[in-house]
């Protein structure tokens, strides 16, 4: 390329360039224009701006800490266990309550287990046997609760019984008390302390009430014209939820609690509050589902005078609560007020190109006129 081209080209860096701009006399392509405009404008302001605050700039990973703290007794009278007191250290597992925590309302107990032989539950079905061999020495009954020792156990003139196991014995009972044992519960306090940081605005919040009355989380529960007090009842809790305390103690189930930040900075601190919601997360629809409901095992074990171990087997019906929390927070930046802006002119600057493209595609498809028609006239 010679001297001359490089020089054209190097000036031509410098050339400033129009966009064309036709004028088209048409009322109803005008109404389309001017209608989009106002749209494009009405979703940048209203929903960009006022809804979505596109003028801030937002933090969505919020940092939190749960902290939980149950208060109540309940008193039960029952074969197994006679009269007993039951306090937080016996109803509430774990004992630490973080963002999960589990309320004992109902269980089936069976004292006195020791390793031993005696024969499997008859409701366990790899269990049933007419003779010896339905019962091979060694082999763990599927779903049950030992393993078979070779003997068939049955009871008088009866043909069919159920195997011989090595288990802990006697085992567990399968029935349980149409009423929960711990109905009491319901009227159980729990203490939900909620900590939450917003990293990229170095913004911390608690939904307890910053106050120097000692009295004050004594005597308060939470209501909505206490947002800042964590105190709930548990009944309330499962009633906010949609369901019956009582009908939910008796086969167990999950709570969940949700606790919603929604931050605009650009506000005082005050404006930035928490925002409970509860509902029931176990199979709840299905009533009579076999899934539904919660429950667990668990044992306390003891030694006897001769050092012989022997334990308690409890099955503990109850309710899970599950504390989830997230939020978000915004504050005024430029650069996003720019971006969306940015955005919203040259969707306008889209839309006029379009519609002088379609002005263009319709002048070019209308067919020419014809010319006029030359009439001679000649005198008679």
């Amino acid at each position: 390329m010679g001297q001359v081209g490089w020089k054209s080209l190097c000036l031509s860096l410098f050339d400033y360039k129009t966009e064309k701009y036709v004028i088209a006399k048409n009322k109803k392509v005008g109404i389309l224009y001017r209608v989009v405009q106002l749209s494009i404008l009405a979703y940048l302001v209203g929903w960009v701006f006022v809804v979505k605050k596109g003028y801030q700039d937002s933090d969505t990973s919020i940092q939190s800490s749960v902290i939980t703290k149950l208060k109540g007794v309940a008193f039960t009278n029952t074969s197994e266990l006679g009269e007993r007191l039951w306090d937080v250290a016996d109803y509430v597992i774990p004992p630490q309550g973080e963002n999960v925590f589990f309320v004992m309302t109902n269980l089936i107990v069976t004292p006195n287990q020791r390793q031993d032989t005696c024969p499997e539950s008859t409701g366990i079905r790899d269990a049933l046997c007419s003779k010896n061999r339905d019962c091979p020495a060694g082999e763990a009954v599927i779903a049950g609760n030992g393993v078979k020792t070779g003997r068939c156990l049955k009871v008088g003139s009866n043909t069919n019984g159920t195997c011989e196991i090595l288990a802990w014995c006697p085992v567990e009972k399968k029935s349980k008390t149409k009423k929960p044992l711990l109905a009491n519960a319901e009227n159980f306090t729990v203490y939900i302390k909620n900590s939450i940081r917003f990293p990229k605005f170095k913004f911390s919040k608690t939904n307890v009430l910053n106050t120097d009355n000692d009295s004050y989380l004594k005597n308060c529960h939470y209501s909505e014209q206490h947002l800042y007090c964590p105190i709930f009842h548990l009944g309330k809790l499962v009633t906010w939820a949609g369901n019956n305390f009582q009908d939910m103690a008796s086969e167990g189930g999950v709570i969940g609690i949700q606790i919603e930040w929604d931050c605009d900075l650009d506000k005082p601190p005050s404006e930035c509050n928490p925002h409970y919601s509860f509902s029931r997360l176990d199979n709840k629809f299905a009533e009579k589902s076999i899934s539904s409901g919660y429950n667990f095992r668990f044992a306390k074990y003891y030694r006897d005078a001769e050092g012989v171990e022997y334990r308690t087997l409890i099955k503990a019906y109850g309710i899970r609560f599950d504390v989830m929390v997230n939020g978000k927070a915004g504050k005024f930046n430029v650069i996003p007020m720019i971006i969306n802006v940015g955005s919203g002119l040259a969707l306008m600057g889209a839309v006029s190109k379009r519609i002088i493209l379609f002005m263009d595609e319709r002048k070019a498809s209308e067919p020419e006129p014809c010319p006029n028609p030359v009439v001679e006239m000649f005198p008679g």
